[in-house]
């Protein structure tokens, strides 16, 4: 996989274009917003990494103009993704594999409208990356990628995926049982990022004895509804997770907080209502998940 096209230029976009272009990929980044492409085509991403700072030049194009490609990597807001994927359906040739490593549910199945499911592959990154606009991106520190095929017979092109980011040093790993981890974060975000967005606090506003029970309860909820599905996630593991971001992460503010306090809209729906959505479809209940995304619901723009 040499040529690689980003959809959406915002802080992962970048980062995953910059240390893709920089390891000798041809890549190209394609976005909505052409005053951004033209800062990123005129001058390259400002990356800063454990490499130090480089500036990368990469090629831009608005979604029409995207040239074909060996992989799609699928970094917009996970409200986009079906009209993001759509947008550049010429690059679904039966050869470019589509990946997607965004938050939230039902990513991969937009992708999979548009690219055959066997093109249609599927993870998720803890890769930190922030933007400073129009072009600067940082990581401070390493992540890693696990990825996997939405269905079986796609193997072969998540492996080449896998190779491909690790040209990168993008620390990627192949994963059979992907859809575990991608609930897992679903779940982990559905808790914190709601509740941080509902109080305007960051996470460490969250570790008290209410906050806790709220996180729990929406993560045995998510986890009874990924059973429903044949989706086994690690309930252990998850907990732990979830008391190390609230022990140890107290200043973040998760993305979806940003959002709230840049005026844009969540991603709640893709999150907390998907959970609830597949919840509803297979006759259960999820009244603290649900109840946490009417509340952000209420805040969205437009609502008051």
């Amino acid at each position: 996989m040499e040529r690689v096209v980003v959809l959406g230029a915002g802080a992962m976009g970048c980062l995953f274009a910059a240390r893709l272009a920089r390891a000798g990929r041809t890549v190209t980044m394609v976005d909505i917003d052409a005053d951004r492409l033209g800062q990123i085509a005129e001058r390259g991403v400002e990356l800063n990494d454990e490499r130090g700072k480089d500036v990368v030049a990469v090629g831009t194009a608005l979604a029409a103009d995207a040239p074909h490609a060996d992989l799609l990597l699928l970094f917009t807001k996970a409200m986009h993704s079906r009209a993001a994927i759509q947008s550049v359906a010429h690059l679904a040739d039966g050869h470019c594999s589509a990946l997607t490593l965004q938050n939230g549910l039902g990513n991969a199945e937009a992708i999979s409208e548009v690219f055959r499911p066997d093109r249609t592959l599927v993870g998720v990154t803890d890769w930190p990356a922030d933007l400073s606009p129009p072009n600067a991106v940082a990581a401070h520190g390493t992540g890693h990628v696990w990825l996997g095929s939405l269905v079986p017979n796609g193997e072969e092109s998540a492996l080449e995926a896998v190779a491909c980011l690790n040209a990168a040093a993008m620390e990627a790993q192949h994963d059979p049982f992907v859809l575990a981890a991608i609930w897992e974060k679903a779940a982990f975000n559905a808790a914190l990022n709601a509740l941080a967005t509902i109080l305007g606090s960051p996470v460490g506003g969250l570790d008290c004895p209410e906050g806790r029970k709220i996180a729990t309860a929406v993560i045995e909820e998510t986890i009874a509804v990924a059973r429903a599905q044949g989706i086994r996630m690690d309930r252990d593991r998850l907990l732990a997770k979830t008391d190390f971001a609230l022990t140890n992460h107290r200043a973040h503010k998760p993305s979806m907080l940003q959002d709230r306090q840049a005026g844009r809209a969540t991603e709640i729906e893709a999150i907390n209502g998907e959970i609830v959505a597949a919840a509803r479809r297979a006759g259960l209940a999820a009244p603290v998940t649900e109840t946490l995304a009417e509340l952000v619901r209420m805040g969205e723009p437009g609502r008051i």
